[in-house]
């Protein structure tokens, strides 16, 4: 019978590690208003310009880093799993054309990497950044629209009615 329970005892204590690191209570979360989904600038994106958004979007805390996000290349090839610089720079250049990130410093060789805001969350105030939060861009992905000059990459969809009436062709009957 203590044989039982000692296995009993091992399957729960195995069981709560388990849950532990899938529902960790005090794991960030990233927020990204439905606004943002559902703006223009967000629907037209690539696949990799969404992967980019998300991954530079887990930097952000919600408090004081909004501006100091990273999204060179060793640190996306370190931490986030990147593996073609070519493809992380269309994507960036992408999100930065769509105003969903915005550049707040600009980095240069050999050591300074770029750093990055979101653009649906207010500027932290940072003393080394090259931009003032009175002219931050806040928002500003919410008017934006393709230009002749911008590659879309994928086309808008285009809004349906929700309760749109069925019409069904008439069935004749011998």
């Amino acid at each position: 019978m203590k044989l039982c329970g000692c296995i009993d005892m091992t399957i729960r204590k195995k069981n709560s590690i388990y849950t532990a690191n899938r529902d960790d209570p005090k794991g960030a979360v990233l927020v990204i208003p439905h606004y943002v989904l559902n703006s223009a600038a967000y629907k037209t994106l690539s696949g990799n310009s969404v992967r980019l958004l998300l991954d530079i979007g887990m930097q952000y805390n919600g408090k004081d880093n909004n501006g100091t996000l990273l999204a060179s290349w060793r640190f996306m090839s370190e931490n986030r799993g990147w593996t073609s610089a070519s493809s992380l720079k269309n994507a960036l250049n992408e999100l930065e054309e769509h105003l969903l990130i915005i550049r707040t410093v600009q980095g240069h060789r050999p050591n300074k990497a770029s750093w990055f805001a979101v653009g649906w969350a207010a500027l932290s105030n940072h003393k080394r950044l090259e931009i003032k939060t009175q002219s931050f861009p806040r928002g500003k992905y919410a008017h934006w629209m393709p230009n002749l000059t911008s590659k879309i990459s994928r086309k808008m969809p285009i809004p349906k009615r929700i309760f749109a009436k069925a019409t069904y062709p008439q069935e004749t009957y011998l």
